[in-house]
């Protein structure tokens, strides 16, 4: 299999450079990554409508790969919560060698083709939820075995990758083909790969959390009031929607525990059949 992910850099003797002539040019070679990733959208897209039908029916979504692609899914997945409210098992993210590879690289933890499925095997996988195996080069073992024994049990599967016709393409039935071309510094994928990945699973999640009602407007109503920081925001959104002072606001958003909660009892008693939309 061509691997572009793998092909030499454009640049040659990257340690003659200067700071700022290195700068440049990884910010050059960023520049082309958003573009890459719009050629992909119809592909998201699918990939999105499927996902979809499978949380609306209260399937999971799991993200499974290695490496920077793993980290990347966790990322994600940890992100969920506390942004929309929603449970820490609705969208799971899984790496190879476990949690302590999040923080320290795994050796050979990739290679092996049946730890990723036995991984998701922990979490009692079913064919009602969805599967994303994550995967800069398409061909990681632990990735790709995941995936295929996913679908041999039923289980719909998507996956993302920055190469053509991969063996881990092969497996999802909703594969994402993100091409970024070579990296600046050869085989490095968490910079353009990795860079594209994390765009398309913002898309992913945000798009999702949206579709199943976790947004209000284009504000954030079911995130955890963790912090001062996301209380005062919450504040604000409610003074927003509903001209309160921001006191009263605050004792609202406190009393009732989530945004969601304070607009619905303030609409519920003083809105007049005003809606928020």
């Amino acid at each position: 299999m061509h691997k572009i992910t793998e092909q030499d850099s454009p640049y040659r003797h990257l340690e003659r450079r200067s700071i700022g002539e290195l700068l440049r040019i990884i910010n050059k070679e960023d520049k082309t990554v958003p573009y890459a990733v719009e050629k992909a959208i119809p592909q998201i897209e699918r990939l999105c409508h499927a996902a979809y039908r499978q949380l609306e029916q209260g399937g999971r979504l799991f993200y499974i790969g290695s490496g920077t692609s793993g980290r990347l899914g966790i990322v994600d997945a940890s992100e969920c919560p506390p942004t929309f409210g929603v449970p820490h098992g609705l969208v799971v993210g899984i790496i190879a060698g476990g949690d302590k590879a999040i923080r320290k690289a795994k050796e050979f933890a990739e290679d092996d083709p049946l730890q990723g499925w036995k991984d998701l095997q922990q979490h009692q996988i079913s064919p009602n939820d969805f599967v994303i195996g994550i995967s800069a080069s398409g061909t990681t073992p632990y990735t790709v075995g995941a995936l295929q024994h996913a679908q041999q049990h039923g289980i719909p599967t998507g996956c993302i990758t920055c190469n053509h016709n991969t063996p881990l393409a092969q497996f999802a039935n909703y594969p994402i083909e993100v091409i970024v071309g070579p990296e600046v510094l050869t085989g490095s994928t968490r910079m353009k790969a990795g860079t594209a990945q994390k765009l398309i699973l913002n898309m992913i999640s945000t798009t999702l959390m949206i579709k199943l009602g976790r947004v209000l407007d284009n504000k954030m109503v079911d995130m955890q009031l963790a912090n001062q920081k996301l209380i005062d925001r919450a504040t604000r959104y409610l003074v927003r929607f509903t001209k309160m002072d921001y006191e009263s606001a605050k004792q609202l958003l406190l009393t009732q525990g989530s945004l969601r909660k304070a607009l619905q009892y303030w609409q519920k008693y003083h809105s007049h059949g005003k809606s928020f939309h």
